[in-house]
């Protein structure tokens, strides 16, 4: 997409979001504008992980490491480092690029050692360091930085951080990752990860450097995975590890499965079903507990999984395969007919 192209989109969604935010409390309360901004983030985390795995074709399934990185380098910044003067938004939208470029040089340092493995191996490679992110924020407490001792929470949690993320800023990076992802994708790096991930040996063979562009994706794909931890951190204002465990990264990986793997709609529709889903099936679980005599149960897991499992073997590529939603619009043309006479 052109640039120009991209400019008036980023500008008409920004009007709209402004227009929005100022309808949002309003129309709805508290709790359910805090599942939007919370289906916001996952949005930000389930596209920014389909880089990786839909378009790229790797498996990593450690994304939630780099967004507690990026979360709490996010809220340091604010709480610490940053100057009185500042309003808050331009606190917050300085601290998501701190928590996402460090979340991205964390992606670096992953990705050069991590990512000449292919399939489970890459998968279990992720799924350590996102184990390592947790025991080391799990079992650090003060940080002594600049003569200043750092109180990162430990097992506590990691309290006190301003609440600066609205309606707004949220989806307006939900939009601006999703303009950056699908600009990266339909360009010719783009067609480099894709040819990656339909066979890297042959893509190694027409010249591709895999190796480059499997860490560019992983690097890219952290950085929008630390804006998103950031975005969490001031919005729910409190970080604790166990936020961050093996399985709820499995969630942002089921949102790109159900979604799609290889399309950006789908991510953004797996982000949705995937984060609302649960809470619509609290009460699904009241009304059969009730039915059943006993109202503390709680089935929600269970109807979760089968669910899933329906879904998965209905449509096992996915709601949108690997296809954008801009493909409902446009028909196929019919074949001509063939004249008569002719074989």
């Amino acid at each position: 997409m052109s640039t120009l192209r991209n400019f008036a989109i980023l500008l008409a969604g920004t009007v709209f979001l402004w227009l929005l935010s100022g309808l949002v409390p309003r129309m709805v309360g508290p709790y359910p504008q805090q599942m939007l901004n919370l289906v916001g983030i996952n949005i930000v985390l389930a596209v920014s992980l389909n880089l990786i795995n839909g378009y790229t074709g790797q498996f990593s399934i450690g994304h939630l490491g780099f967004a507690a990185v990026g979360g709490y380098a996010s809220a340091t910044f604010v709480k610490y480092f940053a100057p009185v003067t500042w309003t808050g938004p331009l606190s917050l939208f300085v601290s998501l690029l701190i928590g996402g470029a460090v979340a991205g040089a964390c992606g670096l340092l992953v990705g050069l050692p991590t990512l000449r493995l292919r399939g489970d191996y890459l998968a279990i490679a992720t799924l350590g360091f996102g184990e390592i992110i947790r025991v080391v924020f799990l079992n650090i407490d003060e940080v002594p930085v600049g003569g200043r001792t750092i109180d990162l929470g430990g097992a506590r949690g990691f309290t006190g951080i301003p609440h600066l993320s609205d309606f707004f800023w949220i989806w307006w990076w939900a939009l601006l990752t999703c303009l950056v992802i699908l600009n990266i994708v339909y360009s010719s790096p783009g067609r480099a990860f894709k040819s990656i991930r339909e066979d890297e040996l042959a893509a190694e063979v027409m010249g591709v450097n895999t190796t480059y562009y499997k860490v560019a994706a992983f690097v890219i794909g952290s950085f929008f995975a630390g804006v998103a931890g950031g975005l969490y951190a001031h919005e729910f204002v409190i970080l604790h590890p166990t936020r961050f465990n093996f399985i709820n990264s499995f969630d942002i990986v089921l949102m790109v499965v159900f979604g799609g793997m290889g399309s950006t709609t789908g991510a953004i529709f797996g982000a949705a079903f995937i984060t609302i889903l649960p809470e619509f099936l609290r009460d699904v679980s009241a009304f059969i507990g009730t039915r059943l005599g006993r109202p503390e149960l709680d089935l929600r897991l269970v109807i979760y999984s089968l669910m899933l499992i329906v879904l998965m073997l209905v449509r096992p590529q996915g709601l949108m395969g690997s296809r954008e939603i801009t493909a409902w619009f446009h028909r196929k043309p019919k074949p001509p007919l063939e004249k008569e006479g002719m074989a």
